[in-house]
């Protein structure tokens, strides 16, 4: 029976409540009766794989892991970004089977939020859902931002055929205020409106787009797969277009020095690719909305990682035989390395749908990233941590829609305040820190429930979790050891959560288990009045 909540709570028993963990069976049970519809399928979750991880890594990071920033601050692999991709990889596919214990094992919304309140207890549940929202809410904005650029990139080349405000939209209009200012900044002449000395700026293509998302995640996971999967069948069409006609203008000497900057250009690489493939733990969040999660939620997740670590080995290879790595490269092909390729060639024609292919390929990115932080926040919800007012289902489509809507229009004011270049670099460190927690709870849950039916098992535990630990970490340390104020951001961000998990998440759910006692009381009396 549930303990009644008063200042012993507070005081005699704090670390034991803070470390009381979630029974998965009762967690199966919530799940049960929750009556979000299970409608995907083994090739829904590649489709949604693939669509999240497929995204602008590939069609704009891969240019900067191959060739370094322009100011030094990362190095490049040059071609040996190949090996860079294949160590990527591995350091996913030990989280990535983590993972998939976990969810054929506890196939609810939720993620590694709902593996840790199974085995590290309320206080860490809460503070993983917290990191999280870090990863996929900024995670999401930044994509936005990302498609926008992309957007107004695409359209610039119709200028021939648009009107000038739709092929060459003013500065405050496809902006955040921060970037506009140092547009403003390199050239005083651009003009930006203000409003009592305050700029005004809107990201109206990110804005819209993160609408349309949001509008089509009410509708359906269904018709949202589906909409993914048009938009994965493009830029891998895109993408495979690139590949077959960029080898007919590789120079294999652009293949020599084969690793520029030697050993420490191959991790950097590795490290900034890593960012390329996260996306597959959201599939992990959908595990409620599964016909078949012992089943098929382990394939989704690996065969997304093969189908996009292939892909990408194959774009390295092409495009670092097309443009000479080792020596500096234009603006340009850090900010779009493919479509710039195909333009140094002469190719035009293809540059284009490229670039088409890669607003396809930042759709799907953003319809994972949505539907996975509103189904963290829904197992949130279950648990009392957020307003119970957020599992409200919609009766026809069956899906958060108060939930979703609610996230969409942070998102959109997350656009118009963030300044996304620090935000988006505290998302390396919930990345990081997800997967860490996830390869530990494992460890944990083998120990402490060592009977409970595991559909699919990591193999060789503990090997393979701890290379997991071992492999991210590694990587963390890396990042926190270069100049970024994130480094110092992350800490903050985790004391924010901590306070505010103290003053209203604790508070919350002592006051629902009083709930619970007062009504089994009140249940037991009316029993013995009888």
């Amino acid at each position: 029976m549930a303990e009644k909540y008063s200042r012993a709570t507070l005081t005699r028993n704090f670390l034991k409540t803070i470390t009381r963990i979630k029974n998965p069976d009762e967690m199966l049970a919530e799940a049960s009766g929750a009556g979000l519809e299970k409608t995907l399928g083994v090739w829904d979750l590649i489709i949604l794989g693939v669509g999240a991880i497929i995204g602008s890594g590939i069609f704009a990071v891969v240019g900067i892991a191959a060739a370094g920033n322009v100011d030094g601050s990362a190095l490049g692999a040059g071609p040996a970004l190949t090996i860079s991709m294949v160590i990527a990889a591995i350091a996913c596919i030990f989280s990535a089977l983590c993972y998939s214990e976990f969810a054929t094992m506890i196939p609810v919304a939720g993620g590694a939020y709902t593996y840790t309140f199974a085995t590290l207890g309320e206080f860490a549940a809460w503070m993983v859902g917290w990191v999280l929202m870090l990863e996929y809410a900024i995670g999401f904005i930044a994509v936005a931002c990302a498609w926008s650029n992309h957007f107004v990139q695409f359209m610039s080349g119709f200028e021939k055929f648009l009107p000038a405000w739709l092929a060459n939209p003013p500065v405050w209009l496809v902006n955040d205020p921060f970037t506009a200012s140092k547009i403003v900044a390199a050239n005083p002449d651009t003009f930006v409106p203000t409003l009592f000395g305050m700029p005004i700026c809107i990201n109206l293509p990110a804005i819209l787009i993160v609408l349309l998302i949001t509008a089509i995640l009410v509708k359906g996971t269904k018709d949202s797969t589906k909409m993914a999967g048009i938009m994965v069948f493009v830029k891998l069409a895109v993408i495979a277009l690139f590949v077959i006609a960029g080898a007919f203008f590789v120079k294999p000497d652009n293949w020599t020095p084969f690793a520029p900057n030697g050993a420490e250009g191959i991790f950097a690489g590795a490290f900034l690719i890593f960012f390329a493939y996260i996306g597959f733990d959201a599939l992990a969040t959908a595990a409620e909305e599964c016909k078949n999660p012992q089943k098929d939620l382990p394939v989704g997740i690996i065969g997304s990682l093969l189908v996009t670590t292939v892909v990408y080995v194959l774009v390295a290879l092409i495009l670092t035989g097309m443009q000479d790595t080792s020596v500096p490269v234009p603006a340009e092909f850090l900010k779009a390395p493919m479509a710039y390729c195909m333009s140094l060639a002469g190719q035009n024609w293809a540059a284009g749908l490229i670039s088409l292919g890669s607003l396809a390929g930042l759709t799907s990115v953003l319809l994972v990233l949505e539907m996975a932080a509103t189904r963290i926040l829904y197992a949130m919800s279950r648990d009392h941590f957020i307003s119970k007012r957020f599992q409200k289902i919609h009766p026809k489509f069956k899906t958060p829609a108060l939930l979703t809507w609610t996230v969409g229009l942070l998102a959109v004011v997350g656009i118009l305040t963030l300044n996304l270049d620090v935000a988006a670099e505290l998302c390396n460190y919930g990345t990081f820190t997800s997967f860490i927690i996830v390869c530990v709870a494992v460890l944990i849950l083998r120990k402490t429930d060592p009977d409970r039916p595991r559909p699919f098992k990591v193999p060789f535990s503990p090997v393979v979790p701890s290379l997991g630990i071992i492999t991210c970490g590694g990587l963390m340390v890396y990042k926190s050891m270069q100049p970024s104020g994130s480094a110092i951001l992350f800490p903050v961000w985790l004391g924010v959560g901590a306070m505010i998990y103290l003053l209203y998440g604790f508070v919350k759910n002592r006051l629902n288990e009083n709930a619970i006692h007062n009504e089994k009381v009140h249940n037991k009396k009316q029993e013995i009045l009888k």
